[in-house]
């Protein structure tokens, strides 16, 4: 690990190379030992441990769709990893002519993952390489929430309850579907919908302290997206957004509409927010009760001050870095672990500067 950058202003910290020579790596988790597994988009699932990148990959990872926007995304531990050494992965699968994002469930040895068990595989299945979403979060009851998006060339799906394009879903570690979903027995609707109207989660969280999920969303040219997300509920895309289309076009003329959720708050212009956390450790007092949104258009991490689920002041963190952040984590200790999106990326860390 080696200095990187130090930060000044009011609140003093420090950056450190904890790896490098990742490919694209998309998301980091932190293990029970200390370790730390962190997927890369083209496929491959890395280890870190003691500080250092082991050479090899873990072995029986799935073939992924790795194509554009497209590969291996979330890792995310089970909440009994300890007991049980579960993981759930999301990823592309498919061929640019007929994919889907799809979650897996193995048991991780150390080394391999075996016992595979496919949970979820959106539907229908799309062409194109883009908006996958893939992001992960587990909820207190053990099932898990998909963030999913709208495969770009297909908006209008996001409406559609007979599709998962454009939905956050719910599913029960063994794949089933909670008895408890909003649109269970309702004719046409999948069982799987949680909430609906979502252009491209990126983040998804759940919050344990508060119960509460919050996600956030790629808009087109502007319109950004955190929302506090509820079981049932409509946030609006295409309907409603506060961005444009790439080519300036108008996607509609509406930024509210009764019977649609508004959003905690919106970027305009985007920031491309990839990861989420919040924080609630002791290594940055100051920092604590923040929601962390890192971002890739703006290279930055955006600190949101939040508060019984309502959001304050942001501040700008971690621009002198110059790089596409594309995850962020709270570290057991209190420290930062970020992300950078390129073709050598690294895993930094955030500590307080002593």
């Amino acid at each position: 690990m080696f200095l990187l950058a130090s930060g000044a202003a009011a609140l003093d910290y420090r950056v450190s190379v904890v790896a490098e020579g990742l490919e694209h790596p998309w998301s980091l988790a932190e293990l029970p030992d200390g370790s730390l597994l962190v997927t890369e988009r083209a496929g491959r699932l890395r280890v870190i441990e003691r500080g250092r990148l082991r050479a090899e990959p873990v072995r029986g990872v799935p073939d992924v769709l790795a194509q554009g926007q497209g590969g291996l995304f979330e890792v995310l531990p089970d909440r009994d990893f300890a007991q049980n050494r579960t993981l759930y992965l999301s990823f592309a699968s498919g061929t640019y002519f007929a994919n889907g994002t799809r979650v897996l469930r193995a048991r991780f040895d150390g080394r391999t993952l075996d016992e595979h068990a496919t949970l979820f595989v959106a539907k229908p299945l799309k062409h194109g390489n883009v908006h996958f979403g893939g992001r992960m979060a587990q909820l207190a009851d053990g099932s898990l929430l998909i963030g999913l998006g709208d495969g770009f060339e297909f908006r209008e799906q996001a409406q559609n309850l007979a599709s998962h394009l454009g939905k956050i879903v719910r599913v029960m570690p063994d794949g089933s579907v909670p008895p408890d979903n909003p649109f269970v027995g309702r004719a046409g609707a999948l069982p799987e919908i949680y909430s609906l109207g979502h252009r491209n989660v990126q983040g998804l969280l759940y919050d344990p302290q508060t119960r509460g999920v919050y996600a956030h969303e790629h808009g087109p040219r502007g319109g950004d997206e955190l929302n506090r997300i509820e079981p049932g509920r409509n946030y609006g895309w295409p309907i409603v957004t506060f961005g444009l289309d790439y080519n300036g076009a108008v996607v509609s003329p509406f930024t509210e509409r009764a019977g649609l959720q508004a959003p905690l708050l919106q970027w305009t212009p985007s920031i491309a927010p990839a990861g989420v956390t919040l924080y609630r450790g002791d290594a940055f007092p100051t920092w604590r009760d923040s929601l962390f949104v890192s971002a890739l258009a703006a290279r930055e991490v955006r600190r949101v001050a939040f508060v019984d689920g309502s959001t304050g002041i942001q501040e700008t963190l971690f621009t002198e870095l110059r790089e596409r952040l594309r995850d962020v984590r709270v570290a057991a200790d209190g420290g930062l672990y970020l992300l950078t999106d390129a073709k050598n990326g690294k895993v930094l860390r955030v500590d307080p500067a002593r």
